[in-house]
């Protein structure tokens, strides 16, 4: 049976999400991309999430440019904030009591299939319905949580994962390799088919249209799981004097702080912060640039879980990138469609980065190279392959 035959059967999914949408943060895209794919494909979807107060007045259709192919559940739940280290309390219970609703939802409204990222509602769903497909972007080992996963182990529960580092850890855990699907995070090709030269783009950007622009996009992040970006702002010390960086995204409290870092490092004029932007300009920014980087350290999550939507971006934007060299990037990159460095090396990166400088041909190598491996690692296909996944399973 192909996927094509699920619009004659009349099947519904619903993907649950037990976080706040539409969101600046990078699941609320992927979610959105996979239900218009799935979408596509001929499947019913509809997404429920719960109510949130939330500074993105958009709608999500709009906010992620999306087809409204999929339709929309908003679930009540009530929505509160704690002042300090109580907002961990409050997470808690308000996470805990949207789940709950979120899960009657489901129990009580027809779908055939039922997918989520998210352990608790699967959870609760677990002792009322079969046909469950959990998407994993992490391997938690918190006690509640590998709780879940026993329960998820003693019913056979069929997992999607993002990377095989992560499949390695379920296996390990006691999950079959053959209830396991790896299905890498992806990117929407026809978004970056932009036929406008670079200098155009500066232009229309109000960048400088004389330096080399190294770009970074996504998340700044301060505290928690850095994002090694006071890794690339020291490496500009040592590049070219005509050599300009600039990061796309972040909260303003993260801008901030990174400004504060350039300052102290007489840097202030050769780092540009062009902070959030709308997603359909990723792709313009992306043509400005002359290299991508992705610095990532070499921690737990960037080394074994992510598959981050940036990489996959920097693929389709044909430009040449340069990245540490974790087993997560590994698996989609290599030495013939970027270049790869030593995780938290400033030598090593900054290396990497005038390799490209210096070698025009190399340059072009590898960004034809990526574009030309990008195209497995699309929205569409990898819908095909969980629908044919959750079809051999049911």
């Amino acid at each position: 049976m192909d996927s094509k035959k699920f619009k004659k059967m009349g099947k519904q999914l619903f993907y649950l999400v037990n976080q706040r949408l539409p969101t600046e943060k990078a699941y609320g895209l992927q979610i959105s991309k996979t239900c218009e794919a799935l979408a596509q494909k001929g499947i019913e979807v509809k997404l429920v999430y719960p109510f949130r107060i939330n500074p993105v007045k958009e709608d999500l259709f709009s906010y992620y440019g999306v087809k409204k192919n999929f339709r929309i559940k908003k679930i009540p739940a009530i929505d509160f904030y704690l002042p300090g280290k109580s907002d961990k309390l409050s997470f808690f219970i308000k996470s805990f009591i949207s789940a709950v609703f979120v899960t009657f939802y489901a129990i009580f409204y027809r779908a055939d299939f039922i997918y989520s990222r998210d352990e608790l509602p699967l959870y609760f769903l677990s002792f009322f319905k079969k046909n469950i497909f959990f998407e994993a972007h992490r391997f938690s080992k918190s006690r509640a949580v590998i709780r879940f996963y026993r329960r998820f182990k003693e019913l056979n529960l069929k997992i999607i994962v993002i990377t095989n580092n992560l499949k390695n850890e379920f296996v390990k855990f006691g999950f079959g390799p053959e209830n396991i699907l790896v299905a890498p995070d992806a990117v929407d090709l026809e978004e970056f088919d932009i036929d406008v030269s670079k200098e155009e783009v500066r232009k229309k950007l109000n960048l400088p249209p004389d330096k080399i622009l190294i770009g970074y996009v996504g998340q700044l992040r301060t505290m928690g799981m850095k994002k090694g970006v006071d890794f690339a702002i020291e490496s500009i010390k040592f590049l070219p004097k005509d050599c300009t960086l600039v990061l796309v995204g972040g909260i303003k409290k993260d801008i901030d702080y990174y400004k504060k870092l350039s300052e102290k490092e007489n840097l202030n004029e050769r780092i540009l912060f062009v902070g959030r932007i709308k997603h359909n300009l990723i792709p313009v920014y992306l043509k400005a640039f002359d290299i991508l980087i992705m610095p990532f350290p070499n921690i737990q999550h960037y080394a074994f879980y992510m598959s981050p939507l940036k990489l996959f971006e920097y693929m389709a934007s044909k430009r040449p990138i340069v990245a540490t060299d974790l087993p997560t990037v590994r698996e989609v990159l290599n030495e013939e469609n970027s270049v790869l460095v030593k995780s938290e090396n400033l030598s090593g990166f900054v290396a990497g980065i005038k390799k490209i400088l210096e070698n025009s041909d190399l340059a072009e190598k590898i960004s034809r190279n990526a574009f030309k491996d990008v195209q497995n690692y699309t929205w569409q296909k990898r819908a095909e392959k969980i629908l044919e996944f959750i079809i051999n399973k049911i």
